[in-house]
């Protein structure tokens, strides 16, 4: 056997000299083919095919021919070793009978089990120069190899697969098995999750900042290269990570997602038809039944005989409906109500709650202390070690009776809920460029005092302006030019100036401490100043009063224009003038009885309308076209009627204290600002209470004052801010007036906490003069 062996190896190796001429000749004709202009592949394909057909024709008739010289070799071994055994001679006649009765394949695989060792190392020869072999390409883009060793045929290259996220990765292992959880939770221990297994991930070293610098350096891939939270390790992103990043960044959409795909509605579109079974419809089924049938004739024939009446139908009887009637009346139904639901259970009820949900010892003993009604909860929250250690609830069979009592004596009761717009709700204001004129812009700054401007008053021609200050001077001033005509010193601050409003007097009435002159400012025509002059001149003796005292002036003080004097016992506050420009009253808050004083300038006379003071009274006013009085205290405003002398209203304006006062040129409609940031509009025709209450000052409120002229309203706060309104009043005693704010002014600078101090309207133009602490008088038109 052994040299049958060895011979067939030397005539495999013979057959293998021959396969290399052939291949040699092959490869001359090959180098005459040109691969580029073959029409397909099909062609290279079936030469291939043909050349494999003829190698095998091939090596069968060489199979052939080494059974017929093994045949002569076995009788020459016959012969010469006779002394061989029986056994011997029967085993080569068996492996000559299998030699004989292999068939053509099975002599092809023995064959090609002795050229695997030849097949090896051609393989590797073709490995070793695989990398210097040649390419080229066809016209369809198909790259071929054009090797140079001879036999070899030229093969297809093919791109390399790269896996990138389009590939299927569902199959990897995750090293790290710690779920979705912070990593953050693992910054005290040694470990950073764990593996498949339960062991301990351990911690990767990490360089210090000089190893990161010098990493940075010397890779060149340190720009792209990232660390995994979980696993610690670095991990250097691929070109198509990397454009994918960009495309994210700029907004478009990562690789392997098409936005415009065709949608497909996989529920309702498409029906996957699956027969419950294959097997064909029996034949019953397209065959009405038999049995049927006769149960259906023996009820017609019972019904034929009379023996089943079918129902009559029931004669519906005529309703009649009124025409006119929207109040019809509903059917009765049975309305069911289904029972409220229980109240979820709350995270303390658990058995082991968190512990800012468990009570303290002084929580536990307070609740103990309290009657079961009065107690939040029925319930202390108990922590258990386990499920299992929780014990039986007591009180279930008592919350079970009670949800039974509940559940069939509670009565049920739908309530319906009103669905309203909140839109609908706010008042539709119009818009304030509609609602021109008003005041928006800065004219005119008058600058000339030294102190606190506390007081300003036009006179009714509205040229001039008249100014008291703290400086203790007032001041006359044209209102087109800005200019200061005169200055009159006083011996105290000036906390009040007011102008006579009738036009036939010019008359200045200032407030210096507890001293009220009169003054003539000399800048009248001379029918006006005739006029003043012979208003001012005492026509009677002077009666005396309790409260005040009436002084004529001296020469000097008659040359500079003040006509009378009048001196009180207490400072006064504030000063209001009657219509007619005879009387004026006044205000002392800490004169206790005499605190409203009315006075008449023909007579120089005196009066005090009220025995006793009811409150710290802040502002006293006439009515514009009636008898009335108002006088406001703290935090009332009360009426009175000096014909019948009686108090007519009491409004209740809801502040802690009032500062100011105004009423409506119309008479039906006052206004009020309190220390408190309010503004109160009271119309007196609809309540005693306020109709509207307006808060848009940050600090309290100085002065309000209405327009003579336009349906405008303002107020001054010491925020340094005048807000403008817009008040129409309409002549329709149904229709509410309609308040709209149109403009916010920052007229002051904040001068040691106080704004502005003073503000009123011009009465012929949509003007508005301001006074504040910071020394200035401002015009805005």
């Amino acid at each position: 056997m052994k040299r049958k062996i060895n011979e067939i190896s030397k005539k495999t190796k013979e057959e293998k000299e021959k396969k290399e001429y052939d291949s040699e000749e092959e490869d001359k004709a090959l180098e005459n083919i040109n691969i580029e202009e073959s029409d397909s592949e099909d062609e290279v394909d079936n030469n291939e095919d043909n050349e494999s057909d003829n190698e095998n024709e091939y090596e069968i008739v060489q199979i052939k021919k080494d059974k017929k010289q093994n045949e002569d070799e076995e009788e020459e071994d016959e012969d010469e070793d006779e002394d061989e055994d029986e056994n011997e001679d029967k085993e080569r006649e068996e492996e000559e009978e299998d030699i004989e009765g292999l068939s053509d394949e099975e002599s092809e695989e023995e064959l090609d089990e002795n050229y695997v060792s030849s097949d090896e190392e051609t393989d590797n020869t073709l490995n070793n120069n695989s990398n210097s072999e040649e390419t080229f390409t066809t016209e369809d883009g198909r790259v071929f190899t054009n090797p140079t060793i001879p036999g070899v045929l030229p093969r297809e290259v093919f791109p390399e697969i790269n896996p990138v996220y389009d590939s299927d990765t569902s199959d990897e292992e995750t090293e790290n098995t710690i779920g979705n959880v912070p990593i953050e939770w693992y910054d005290d221990f040694p470990h950073i999750g764990y593996d498949i297994n339960g062991k301990k991930i351990m911690r990767p070293a990490k360089g210090d900042e000089l190893d990161k610098f010098l990493a940075k350096m010397e890779d060149p891939d340190d720009w792209k290269t990232v660390e995994d939270e979980k696993t610690g390790k670095k991990i250097v992103l691929s070109k198509e990570e990397l454009d994918m990043i960009r495309k994210i960044q700029g907004g478009d959409f990562a690789d392997g997602y098409d936005p415009y795909e065709p949608y497909v509605d996989w529920y309702t579109s498409k029906v996957m038809e699956t027969p419950l079974s294959a097997a064909p419809e029996p034949k019953s089924r397209f065959i009405p039944s038999k049995w049927e049938g006769k149960r259906i004739m023996k009820i017609v024939r019972a019904i034929r005989k009379g023996w089943i009446v079918p129902g009559k139908k029931k004669e519906e009887k005529p309703r009649f409906y009124a025409l006119w009637d929207n109040n019809e009346e509903a059917e009765e139904r049975p309305n069911h109500i289904p029972a409220p639901k229980l109240p979820l259970p709350e995270n303390d009820m658990s058995y082991n709650p968190p512990a800012e949900y468990l009570p303290t010892e002084e929580e536990i003993e307070e609740w103990k202390k309290l009657d079961p009604e009065d107690r939040p909860k029925n319930y202390l929250p108990k922590k258990y070690s386990s499920l299992r250690a929780v014990p039986a609830y007591d009180k279930f069979i008592q919350e079970r009776f009670e949800r039974c009592l509940d559940l069939y004596l509670c009565p049920r009761v739908k309530k319906n809920k009103f669905q309203i717009d909140p839109e609908s709700l706010i008042p539709k204001l119009p818009d304030p460029k509609d609602l021109q004129p008003f005041p928006t812009s800065l004219a005119i700054t008058f600058k000339g005092h030294t102190g606190r401007v506390r007081s300003i008053s036009v006179d009714p021609t509205g040229q001039w302006l008249a100014s008291g200050s703290e400086d203790k001077t007032l001041r006359l001033w044209e209102v087109v030019t800005g200019r200061c005509l005169r200055i009159w010193k006083m011996e105290e601050p000036i906390t009040n100036v007011s102008w006579n409003p009738n036009k036939m007097f010019s008359i200045i009435a200032v407030v210096a401490g507890d001293i009220v002159k009169l003054i003539n400012p000399l800048i009248a025509s001379n029918e006006v100043q005739h006029n003043t002059e012979e208003f001012l001149k005492p026509h009677t003796e002077i009666e005396k009063s309790k409260h005040v005292e009436w002084v004529n002036p001296s020469s000097s003080e008659t040359k500079n224009g003040i006509r009378q004097i009048i001196k009180f016992e207490k400072n006064v506050t504030y000063i209001s003038w009657h219509r007619r420009g005879d009387y004026f009253a006044t205000v002392s808050p800490d004169a206790a009885n005499s605190a409203v004083l009315v006075h008449q300038i023909t007579k120089r006379q005196t009066q005090n309308p009220f025995k006793k003071s009811k409150g710290l009274v802040q502002r006293v006013q006439f009515h514009p076209n009636k008898p009335f009085l108002f006088v406001a205290t703290q935090n009332y405003v009360r009426i009175y009627n000096l014909v019948k002398q009686e108090l007519i209203k009491k409004l209740q304006t809801g502040v802690k204290w009032i500062s100011s006062m105004d009423i409506h040129p119309g008479g039906d409609n006052v206004i009020i600002g309190s220390y408190d940031k309010r503004l109160c509009w009271f119309d007196l025709d609809l309540s005693v209470k306020p109709y509207k209450t307006l808060r848009y000052h940050k600090y309290a409120i100085r002065n309000v004052c209405y327009h003579k002229k336009y349906p405008l309203f303002a107020s001054c706060s010491d925020d340094g801010n005048i807000n403008i309104f817009h008040g129409m009043v309409y002549n329709d005693m149904l229709q509410n007036p309609l308040i709209v704010p149109v403009k916010i002014i920052k007229a002051h600078e904040i001068t040691e906490n106080l704004g502005v101090l003073n503000c009123e309207f011009h009465p012929i133009q949509p003007w508005i003069f301001t006074c504040g602490a910071d020394t200035n008088i401002k015009l805005f038109s």
